[in-house]
């Protein structure tokens, strides 16, 4: 019942330590299908690992696999207990009524440290299984000194669910060999509850829970094989999603600096080869300098604390397209700072700049209008220039389009919905992000 925390150490200890490693070799590990290499995950499932590593991720992905137990005997003692009832009615029904009256509340408190949102605390845990482990242990001996021998053997049978949910506890907090070993232990004490009973060991009636026990381990070793291989799986699909995530990430922002930058230099008109020279050595320039800015905060830049608001964020950026030739006009109503994440702050203001780039490249104008509102339960930013704009028949979404603003908000949540019309109907770029 030591809850979360001994359980917690256990599936790090022993359940899932495979799963600790370095997630770089998982995939082409997990797309193997050879029998000896599952042989060899599923045996490294219970070898040791570094103890002074502690991977939050982990804990959280196979803390509730505990639960099991826990749930086994908050339902069958009281159970086992009706059945006691039912056949002995008030003989021998105080210390029984008591033994299940503390077996729930031991569970119940279980549940509560599992739920509960402090801190892993391994000392804390340690005490909370100790006090489950004396109690599983003490009780058959106390139910054999108080209980009559008529109903000693229904009454020790309330008792053994709760010792068949520990074995399955200690093999989910501390490995197979804790549960063996409980198990074992679990037949001298029936012979010495019997004794203090009945006044004989009664060894054929002690191993006539073994069938039971050995299930229990089967279940609970399953629960932790299964457990830590289904994590692994979960952990090599995310390290594979997460790396093409950071791909598109990597392709759109060079999309967004460095071919925006070599695409406004090829579209310079004729003129004069110095004005041209000086003209592109300001591009660079200023594209250099973007570069350097974006790999200086990239560490910093996704911290909540300190974080500028989304106003702040889209008048650096008109002041950033002024510098190239583009006249921002910003009309933002009035919003909570902390209304949106910066993880979405940041998502429109590229997606944002996005769009204002492509004004200045095909809109013939050097004026867009950004206007920033609330709008079903979200926030709405549209950016609206009245320059030429483009048949989406002639002219289908781009890469611009389709990954720095449509697939960047959906990143996030959000939408956008990109507007056309010709002869100078100009275009209009809405974006829109939930709370």
């Amino acid at each position: 019942m030591a809850g979360g925390g001994s359980f917690l150490v256990a599936l790090l200890r022993r359940g899932a330590p495979a799963i600790a490693t370095a997630t770089s070799e998982l995939p082409d590990e997990i797309a193997d299908p050879a029998p000896m290499h599952a042989l060899r995950r599923i045996s490294r499932m219970s070898g040791p690992i570094d103890p002074t590593e502690r991977d939050g991720l982990l804990l959280r992905a196979t803390r509730y696999v505990v639960l099991i137990p826990l749930a086994y005997r908050l339902l069958a003692v009281p159970g086992q207990f009706g059945v006691y009832v039912l056949q002995h009615g008030a003989t021998g029904l105080l210390p029984v009524a008591v033994f299940t009256l503390l077996s729930v509340a031991l569970n119940v408190a279980g549940f509560r440290w599992m739920f509960r949102s402090a801190p892993f605390s391994g000392r804390n845990a340690g005490k909370l299984l100790a006090v489950d482990l004396a109690f599983t242990v003490l009780s058959p001996l106390v139910i054999a000194a108080t209980v009559p021998t008529p109903a000693y053997f229904d009454a020790l049978a309330v008792t053994s669910v709760h010792l068949y949910g520990e074995i399955g506890l200690l093999t989910l907090a501390l490995g197979l060999p804790s549960g063996v070993v409980f198990g074992l232990i679990g037949f001298p004490l029936r012979m010495l509850a019997n004794w203090l009973n009945t006044g004989g060991f009664l060894v054929a009636a002690a191993f006539s829970t073994y069938s039971v026990l050995l299930a229990e381990l089967f279940l609970a070793t399953a629960a932790l094989v299964l457990t830590g291989l289904g994590t692994r799986l979960a952990l090599a699909y995310g390290t594979r999603n997460g790396r093409l995530a950071e791909r598109a990430q990597q392709h759109r922002r060079l999309h967004d600096t460095v071919l925006q930058t070599l695409e406004a230099m090829a579209l310079s008109g004729p003129g004069d080869p110095e004005e041209r020279l000086v003209e592109i050595q300001r591009l660079a320039r200023a594209q250099a300098m973007e570069i350097r800015h974006t790999i200086e905060t990239a560490a910093s830049e996704g911290a909540e604390a300190g974080a500028r608001p989304l106003g702040e964020k889209l008048a650096a950026l008109a002041a950033e397209m002024a510098r190239d030739g583009l006249r921002a006009q910003l009309v933002v109503a009035e919003l909570d700072d902390d209304t949106l994440s910066e993880v979405r702050q940041i998502a429109i203001r590229d997606a944002v700049r996005e769009a204002m780039r492509n004004t200045m490249k095909h809109s013939g104008t050097d004026r867009v209008v950004v206007r920033v509102e609330e709008r079903d339960g979200g926030i709405a930013v549209i950016t609206r220039d009245h320059g030429s704009g483009f048949d989406k028949a002639d002219h289908p979404a781009g890469f611009g389009i389709s990954e720095s603003i449509t697939a960047r908000l959906a990143e996030v949540g959000g939408t956008s919905l990109v507007e056309s019309g010709l002869a100078g109907g100009g275009t209009r770029v809405t974006l829109w992000v939930p709370f």
